[in-house]
Order: structure tokens, then sequence, then C-alpha cells
């Protein structure tokens, strides 16, 4: 099997109104049972990008006629329960669950537009380096300053206050995370000052349990195989599959406002590219 590396690093996610928040995971459930006849997370599988929407999805999806839904439904629970018994499943199986995947990742994002969702993320080349000697290792690369500087445009047009919500990754790097993010929140005078309507203190969840956080993970993974600003530099190879099916969705769903800055007024994104975090503006 061919390994693809991502090729940028991407931080974001989505957010939603909490009034939204409920009707946006009742409708991924209905859609998870629609599209695979079962709840994944009892099969030790997730909603994530990578394994929606990876190669052999696609491959598995292509290899045979369009399914009506009981028969993929059918076929799905039969490739699970082989996965579950070490058992290699069927061709039939493999086609079914491709099948499944596109339209779980299809409808996936449905969902987000319905429940107008807005789309926030910040990337940068995977193979950015931190300068030696860096002096400023406690506080948050400049992609995650635009990225909370975005999010914060958005809650101030809307008076409201946000949450952040984020996966779990590793105890030490999270730990690490949140003292960046304190640093910024007590010790700047703009991160102070954006306190006023982001929650400065973040919220862990395991994505496995969360299908807001799968859905971000969702997007995130469509940003980086299939949404492109050349003029920004950002111009790396895309997978065509995933850029035109999933790339008008995340232009659609990104963040657009009014932002300030000198007495000058223009419009403001929610998807950033950053060529060198390290450096000034």
């Amino acid at each position: 099997m061919i390994t693809y590396s991502m090729p940028y690093e991407v931080r974001g996610g989505v957010a939603l109104q909490d009034a939204n928040l409920w009707p946006f995971v009742q409708g991924v459930q209905r859609l998870e049972l629609e599209c695979f006849g079962v709840v994944l997370h009892q099969f030790r599988m997730e909603l994530k990008g990578c394994k929606l929407l990876d190669n052999d999805r696609f491959k598995w999806a292509s290899q045979g006629p369009r399914m009506d839904d009981d028969e993929r439904r059918k076929h799905c629970r039969g490739f699970l329960t082989r996965g579950l018994e070490k058992k290699p499943p069927k061709c039939d199986e493999f086609t079914a669950y491709g099948q499944a995947c596109l339209e779980m990742a299809r409808g996936m994002f449905q969902l987000l537009r319905d429940g107008n969702a807005k789309l926030f993320a910040a990337a940068i080349p995977k193979d950015a380096a931190r300068p030696p000697h860096f002096q400023l290792q406690e506080y948050l690369r400049k992609d995650q300053v635009f990225l909370l500087e975005r999010f914060f445009d958005f809650l101030d047009s809307e008076k409201q206050h946000g949450l952040l919500v984020m996966d779990e990754v590793e105890k030490t790097e999270d730990r690490r995370f949140v003292r960046r993010l304190q640093n910024y929140f007590q010790k700047t005078k703009t991160g102070r000052y954006r306190s006023a309507w982001i929650v400065p203190t973040p919220f862990f969840v395991s994505s496995d349990m969360t299908y807001p956080v799968q859905a971000a993970d969702l997007a995130i993974y469509c940003l980086n195989w299939g949404f492109r600003l050349p003029t920004r530099g950002m111009d790396a190879a895309t997978r065509p599959e995933i850029a035109n099916e999933f790339g008008p969705w995340l232009n659609q769903l990104q963040f657009r406002g009014d932002a300030y800055r000198d007495g000058t007024v223009y419009q403001e994104y929610g998807i950033v590219f950053v060529p060198d975090p390290y450096t000034a503006r």
C-alpha cells in the first residue's frame, strides 16, 4: 500500500451555534445509519477524513455499479463484521463500504451547511522549521494567532461567546498547547482583548465519541488535499477527486467577514495560508 504524506500542516475547525449543535449531532447519527447500517464506533471505526476519503475508498467505490441503499448497508455490515473477525471482506463488501464512505462525507458537508457552520483553518508548509534559538516557544505561532483572530472576528460580528473544543492528541503536547494559549490570552494585549468573546480555556474531547470534531477533521483533510490559494503561495498538488467535489464545499463554508486595520476595511476569510509561521507579519 502506498502511504501519502499530507501536503500541509493545517489547524482549524468548524463553528456551530449551540442551538444547531444537537440537531447536527442527530443528523450525523441518522446519516451514519443510512450510509453504513451500523454505528461505526461499535466496530472501532471513526468518521475522520483519512478514513472516509483515502485513495482506497475511492478505488473500492468505483469497482462496481452504485448499490441501492439496502444492498449497500447489508454489505457494509459484512465488511465491518469480517474486519472484527480478522477475515478478508468480499469484493461486494469492499465496494459497498467505499460507496458508503463517500456518501457519508457528502452528507456531513450538507449537514454542516444546513447547520450554518463556519469553517476556520490556517495552513503552513509541512516542512516549516522553527529557526534555531527561537525565543517565543511558549507562545502561539503566527498561524495559530491568525486562526484565533478570524474566530474572534466571527464571534464579534455575532455578539456571541465561543468555546474552543479540541481533539485529544497526546497529553504532553496538549498541556504544552494549553500553556501557550494561556500565555496568549493572559500576557498579550491582543489576546486579552480577544478573550472578550473567546472563552480562553479549551476543552479536550476524544474524537471517536464527538461527531462535530470528526466533521471538523473531515473538513481539514479535504482542505489539505482539495483547496488552494495559489496567489498566496499555497499551490501544492491536489487530489482531483477531492478538489473537484469537496473544494467548493470548503469555499462555501469558510467564514467571510469585514475586518479593520489602520482605518481600512477589508474582507477577511476563514481559510488562511501562512508561508512562514515564525517571522513577523
